[in-house]
């Protein structure tokens, strides 16, 4: 190429005219890319040539014959011609990092203009040959020598193998470069965009993608909704899995802990390999500074198109030495995109999601799925919790209000059972108890209406007036009058309690029961030979006018014969077949005759579980007092 000084007008046109003769050749079908870039080579390096020499005559004329400065004449020469070759080249600094990256290599990578430039020349290969081609171009820039090197290039759509030829680039006045040209093992097949079959086949493959994301999207609602009644644990390992498989390689599932990020489970490819690098994965804590970690604090989703740095999961997996490879490194990642779990106020972990280099890479649509998923897994564990939450609490006041432990009457077994509804974890309202009295011992058993916080303070309020009033008066209609004026004197939005209450004593052989009752279902009594006998109710509940009249009735038990307290949970159980186990209680219990009470509590358990098809919709209570040898005087 002739220098800048004696350039002709001409010349620049006739460069201008290769370049563009180039570019047309790499779009044949039968374009020889080797012979392409060759010749793309040696246009470059005459440009290059003619801005060295331009450097010492800023005399040159421009294209018109007018004073321009050559210098500034050939650069613009030199960016035109490396913009436009046809071959995917970019020029970098000693370190690796992208100064400059043309039109072709921009699209072999399937980004934008400018999206190479500032990165590492590494981060857009594939991860096994990093350390390499760190080394080829620090040779190259050490000893000024051209070398070649094989790899994959990671485009958005997944791996492109190439031939990198790495050349010393050296330009009077300025900072040694290197200039690295790729060349496809597979001339890649450039379509043409005008033509409507191309533009229908790209929009076909986009609604594909987009109908895709939708479907992974409906996917992970409909197992959120259909895991309602799993753990958290069982709920975030079934989403990484589910993500694992249809939106990644690897999905890894980061949650905080006592104030930490911990790893939590870690999702992947279906081999034993795999399995092997899943357990290393899930033994390594995320450090700080690491991709979940800055996720978590800032509550943002990161996308790492080309990951710069292998460290972005952390350091050696523990127990490995420090040299090792690093945990991105040893799960092949080419591509990062991580996003937190939040339900817009809190945040409860992160979701990271990993590609291989033979995956593609993550684009802004796979960004905003992944970011819906996180948020749906932040409302899904935020309901768990407070649902957990209030079953503690549930438990504690259920168990608060149900006697641990019953105080033994002398001469009566006593046996119990409550069972809490299978649908629903609210604070029922049963509650039973056995108390000593004047003269004798007291049993109550009743149930409020209703179910909840509310609930549970009638309740409470219930059963302690009764057991209180009954340590100064025999009489359990007294009991209950007294509970009802109790009742009325709180507010408890309108709930209403059913109650019983009963005083036992020894009369020679007979066990006396006086017993009243407030509205709640009456007892039933079994004698030894299997006749049953329902005992009369009655009576209004507690709670809702003043002065009420108990029911008041006198029973006398004699050896063997078994009093039998429910609650009305037990009378509504209900079989698929819509009928009700009060129906048939009586001939279920005449065939449990002679039986110990504890045998009797036992057996109508498993009864009422397997008539009801182990569906409960109301918590319920047995109560069971089987009266025996009478105490010695």
């Amino acid at each position: 190429m002739a220098a800048p000084d004696s350039a002709a007008p001409g010349d620049l046109g006739d460069l201008r005219s290769r370049a563009a003769a180039l570019r047309q050749a790499a779009a044949l079908p039968q374009a020889d890319q080797q012979v392409l870039l060759a010749a793309a080579l040696v246009e470059l390096d005459g440009a290059v040539a003619a801005l060295d020499e331009a450097a010492g005559n800023p005399a040159a004329l421009g294209e018109g014959g007018q004073p321009l400065s050559g210098q500034h004449s050939d650069r613009r020469l030199l960016h035109a011609i490396f913009t436009g070759t046809p071959v995917p080249l970019y020029v970098v600094d000693h370190d690796g990092t992208v100064l400059r990256a043309n039109t072709a290599a921009c699209e072999l990578l399937g980004v934008g203009p400018g999206y190479a430039t500032g990165r590492s020349l590494a981060a857009l290969v594939e991860p096994s040959v990093r350390a390499a081609l760190r080394s080829q171009l620090a040779a190259a820039a050490r000893t000024s020598i051209g070398t070649r090197l094989g790899c994959g290039m990671l485009a958005d759509t997944g791996l492109v193998r190439c031939q990198l030829e790495i050349r010393p680039l050296t330009v009077r006045g300025d900072a040694d470069r290197l200039l690295v040209a790729v060349t496809p093992d597979e001339a890649p097949k450039l379509p043409d965009v005008t033509a409507p079959a191309a533009s229908a086949d790209a929009a076909s493959a986009d609604a594909i993608a987009a109908v895709r994301r939708l479907d992974l999207l409906a996917t992970a609602a409909r197992q959120l909704l259909e895991s309602s009644t799993v753990s958290e644990s069982v709920l975030l390992q079934r989403s990484a899995r589910m993500l694992s498989g249809a939106l990644a390689t690897w999905a890894i599932v980061d949650v905080r802990r006592r104030g930490q990020l911990r790893r939590h489970y870690v999702a992947g490819p279906d081999d034993p390999d795999s399995a092997r690098l899943a357990q290393l994965a899930a033994a390594a804590d995320p450090g700080p500074g690491t991709v979940p970690d800055q996720v978590f604090e800032s509550g943002q989703t990161l996308v790492l198109t080309h990951v710069d740095d292998d460290r972005a999961l952390g350091p050696p997996e523990q127990g490995q030495p420090q040299h090792g490879p690093p945990l991105l490194a040893l799960l092949g990642g080419a591509s990062v995109l991580a996003v937190p779990m939040t339900d817009g106020a809190r945040r409860f972990g992160v979701v990271t999601l990993i590609r291989r280099a033979d995956d593609g890479q993550f684009s802004i649509a796979d960004a905003a799925v992944a970011e819906e998923i996180g948020a749906l897994l932040g409302l899904a564990i935020a309901a768990r919790r407070v649902l957990r939450q209030r079953t503690e609490t549930a438990d504690a006041l259920r168990a608060s209000l149900l006697p641990p432990v019953l105080k033994p009457v002398p001469g009566v077994e006593i046996a119990s059972a409550h069972l809490a509804p299978t649908r629903g974890r609210e604070v029922g309202g049963d509650f039973y108890d056995v108390y000593p009295t004047p003269g004798g011992w007291g049993v109550a058993i009743g149930d409020v209406c209703g179910k909840g916080e509310d609930a549970a303070a009638a309740t409470a309020t219930a059963r302690h007036a009764i057991r209180v009033l009954a340590h100064s008066t025999a009489n359990p209609a007294d009991v209950l009058r007294g509970a009802n004026d109790i009742m009325l004197a709180e507010e408890f939005g309108g709930r209403f309690v059913t109650a019983s209450a009963a005083h036992l004593s020894w009369h020679g052989g007979t066990l006396k029961v006086v017993l009243a009752n407030a509205g709640h279902p009456a007892p039933l009594i079994i004698r030894p030979d299997g006749r049953t006998e329902q005992v009369p109710g009655g009576g209004v509940p507690l709670g809702i006018f003043p002065d009420p009249e108990p029911a008041t009735v006198e029973l006398e038990l004699s050896d063997g014969d078994v009093l039998f307290y429910y609650t009305d949970g037990l009378a509504d159980a209900r079989s698929q077949q819509a009928t009700y186990l009060e129906d048939s209680l009586a001939d279920c219990l005449a065939q449990l005759a002679g039986r110990r009470a504890a045998d009797i509590v036992a057996e109508m358990r498993k009864v009422v579980l397997d008539f009801s098809n182990n569906v409960l919709r109301d918590d319920l209570t047995m109560l069971v007092l089987r009266a025996g040898t009478p105490p010695a005087e």
